[in-house]
């Protein structure tokens, strides 16, 4: 006689998902923004856009995650602000095409549910989606005990906004003569963390727990830190000035996200020390040794949202952003590109 198996026995608790599911919804509850009409736990989520706001709505979406900084959440055993990295990941990437952020999913994969472990994640999820106006109207949480290790989980999130055709941000109004206004980050963000770990647990043999005089605080309590969301910032400057581009400081560092979105002919100029860079970036290039092309193009190093705006407007954007309590510096300007210059030059 078979022995009977259960998909239990598989390592897969079909009443535990469904028990997370249940204590999920009363977190998501204050995120929900008056244009959901369903409820978490359906097959799909409802948003029903109210479209008399718009001339010309245009969808914009986009999907990120959090990457390995996920590692250090599970050093520290620490994983209610890795949600807050995982909404701004998503929102900052839509907010500078001049979107506002409707909707958020998510997705999450692990070894085994741990619903406190899981519970935190969403808390994060939910802080971030209220600090940047979206809600959270689903998800996904696998359970694969074959695929991931028991403590191991990974995050994927999908955001979706919305903007007037007309007013999309896209860079083509980029002119020789706008100014570069680099609004401050909060830390690291959600970038370069395999580097990260490589230098400080790898080379240097650190603690997640040590002290770092320069830091003013532990290691792992800089690294945690949550990556700023701008989405309100940004919403408020657009009330009352135009942007005619903006980047979000991610992969790539300020090299490649500020050259993604320049049109021909332009060239940014940016003056090095024109922004206050956070004592982390220099511990990070002093321990791993590293130039300062590789700290350009690997770290935002201090700069997490870059805005393009006329010469006549730099001063009055400072000046609100000032209002809002944001750290912001004018880091360079745009000028013509000639046959020798690049698209990036530092001065």
């Amino acid at each position: 006689m078979v022995k009977k198996t259960s998909y239990k026995d598989s390592g897969v608790d079909i009443d535990a998902g469904n028990e997370f599911a249940r204590s999920v919804k009363a977190l998501v509850k204050p995120t929900l923004r008056p244009e959901v009409i369903s409820e978490i736990g359906g097959f799909a989520g409802l948003f029903s856009l109210n479209t008399e706001k718009y001339r010309a709505p245009v969808l914009v979406s986009s999907t990120d995650g959090v990457g390995t900084k996920l590692r250090i959440a599970t050093m520290m055993n620490k994983h209610d602000t890795v949600g807050i990295d995982l909404v701004a990941m998503c929102v900052n990437d839509i907010v500078v095409q001049g979107a506002e952020p409707l909707f958020l999913l998510d997705y999450i994969a692990t070894g085994k549910i741990e619903p406190g472990v899981l519970l935190d994640v969403i808390k994060g999820i939910v802080r971030g989606c209220k600090e940047s106006g979206c809600a959270l109207i689903g998800g996904e949480t696998a359970e694969m005990p074959s695929f991931y290790k028991e403590g191991e989980y990974d995050l994927a999130g999908f955001v979706v906004g919305v903007a007037d055709r007309g007013n999309i941000i896209d860079g083509s109004t980029i002119a020789v003569g706008d100014r570069l206004i680099g609004i401050s980050s909060s830390g690291l963000h959600s970038n370069g963390f395999s580097l990260v770990r490589k230098i400080l647990f790898e080379k240097h043999r650190l603690k997640i727990d040590d002290y770092i005089k320069d830091l003013k605080k532990t290691l792992g309590e800089e690294l945690i830190t949550p990556t700023r969301i701008y989405a309100k910032t940004i919403s408020n400057v657009l009330r009352d000035f135009t942007i005619h581009g903006m980047s979000h400081i991610t992969g790539g560092g300020l090299i490649d996200n500020i050259e993604r979105i320049l049109p021909p002919g332009c060239t940014a100029q940016l003056k090095t020390g024109s922004w206050e860079v956070p004592p982390i970036f220099f511990l990070l290039q002093e321990r791993g040794g590293l130039d300062q092309d590789e700290m350009l193009r690997t770290f935002n190093n201090g700069i997490g949202m870059v805005l393009l705006v006329a010469e006549e407007d730099a001063d009055d954007i400072m000046l609100r952003l000032k209002g809002l309590k944001e750290k912001a510096h004018v880091i360079g300007e745009i000028v013509e590109q000639t046959g020798t210059a690049g698209r990036i030059e530092f001065i």
